[in-house]
């Protein structure tokens, strides 16, 4: 028997409950957001275009879409139509589509990697890759784990609790001084002098929350490879992740962990994690994922079957916002049609007026690098004699909304995707004026 979710709650799907159960399309119920459905149809060579298909609050410039995105158009209406059919028959519609609706967000994650299925994990969040990456990585006696003083404290909090449960070593290196102005021979120079030949694990972040500083990860591995050949490269790459159109490959890294809700514009409460054949090898899963091989091998003893692949064997099982997940596929099929270089190209645009605005007001300090080598979309200034909390509340006053960095020191912080247009840049920009 082939086993799957609704043969493990012994539950089986009439014929007639939707189309998948006799081997055709299932019907999709009618989105139930209006906006969706209003949404003009979508021109991808059209920046307006894609604009309106965001139901963005159009009297207020959104320059923090990217911390916890807005659904576009197409993503509205299949998390409505998947929530729709949950809502009317769920064992239903989870056991007929399931193994489907899972194999196509798969797909289309992996030809955005550009890569395997197999090699991919689906998770909640950045939060949840990272801290299922630096529990199930198998480390042994004296190896240690290095990582920077810049990374988030989803990874650092990973990290220490690794330590505190079976005495890792965890070290950090600052890669750089000062943003503004730091190069690449300075980071890749102090981080492999930080390298050791016990380093079995270097934990980086591909653009950092903290400053905009887009790392040159490809020329990192590399150092890092050089001095201890066994260590693997994990990067988060949130604010990478569909801002830059590098694969994992282009990256030369061995762990990319991302969510899919930030520059993606993915479904809220979803992400990743790649990891490739060297890296699956040395990790055992953290938390038991549903599978069917998995569970089949469970109900008959362990006799027979197929292997469960490494990025199945590492997703979380259990229930999940399965109508965000499987609308997963359409938002990187959004994605697709626009093009993930443009969508790169359209990003570095804008972060390059903002950045060149910031830098020409009086008593602003641009925090981010201007070199597009070195950032992304992230753009972080210092506004002086004002509070941050005070600077974004009055610019949210004056239609702005922005973000602060949750870091020692904070910056105020600005990124505009795909959503946004260069009105909105040139609204911050005055906007930022008026506080100084």
């Amino acid at each position: 028997m082939q086993l799957t979710r609704r043969n493990l709650l012994g539950v089986t799907a009439a014929a007639g409950v939707t189309g998948l159960a006799t081997g055709c399309e299932p019907e999709r119920p009618e989105a139930a957001d209006p906006a969706a459905s209003d949404a003009p149809a979508l021109d991808p060579a059209n920046w307006d275009s894609v604009r309106a298909q965001f139901a963005l609050d159009r009297g207020r410039a959104h320059l923090a879409t990217f911390v916890f995105a807005p659904h576009p158009a197409p993503v509205r209406a299949a998390v409505a139509a998947h929530r729709d059919g949950l809502d009317r028959d769920a064992m239903g519609y989870l056991g007929a589509n399931e193994e489907r609706l899972d194999g196509a967000v798969l797909g289309a994650a992996a030809r955005h990697l550009d890569t395997r299925p197999d090699q991919i994990a689906l998770t909640d969040s950045t939060t949840m890759g990272l801290g299922l990456v630096y529990t199930a990585v198998r480390l042994g006696p004296g190896d240690e784990v290095l990582t920077t003083e810049h990374d988030f404290y989803a990874t650092h909090e990973s990290l220490r609790l690794r330590a505190e449960r079976d005495g890792v070593t965890v070290r950090r290196v600052r890669l750089y001084r000062d943003p503004a102005v730091t190069s690449v021979d300075e980071m890749v120079g102090n981080l492999a002098a930080a390298v050791s030949a016990r380093t079995r694990v270097v934990a980086l972040t591909w653009v950092h929350s903290s400053t905009g500083v887009k790392l040159p990860v490809r020329r990192l591995a590399e150092a890092v490879r050089a001095r201890s050949p066994e260590a693997l490269v994990c990067v988060d790459g949130v604010h990478g992740f569909a801002a830059d159109a590098a694969t994992p490959e282009q990256l030369g890294c061995d762990v990319l962990v991302s969510g899919c809700h930030k520059w993606l514009l993915g479904p809220r409460g979803t992400g990743l994690v790649w990891g490739s054949t060297r890296a699956w090898s040395r990790m055992t899963a953290v938390i038991p994922t549903f599978d069917r091989r998995s569970i089949g091998r469970w109900l008959y003893a362990g006799t027979g079957g197929q292997p469960t692949p490494p990025g199945p064997a590492h997703t979380p099982g259990g229930y999940h916002s399965f109508e965000h997940r499987w609308a997963l596929a359409d938002a990187f099929e959004f994605h697709r049609r626009i093009g993930p270089d443009r969508v790169a190209a359209r990003n570095r645009e804008l972060a390059d007026r903002l950045k060149e605005g910031l830098a020409g007001i009086r008593g602003i300090r641009l925090v981010t690098p201007r070199s597009a080598e070195l950032s992304a979309g992230v753009v972080c200034c210092q506004v002086p004699d004002i509070p941050l909390g005070e600077a974004v509340g009055r610019l949210y006053a004056a239609g702005v909304i922005a973000s602060s960095t949750p870091y020692n020191p904070s910056y105020l912080r600005f990124g505009a995707t795909i959503a946004n247009s260069e009105a909105d840049v040139d609204a911050a920009l005055r906007a930022v004026r008026g506080l100084v």
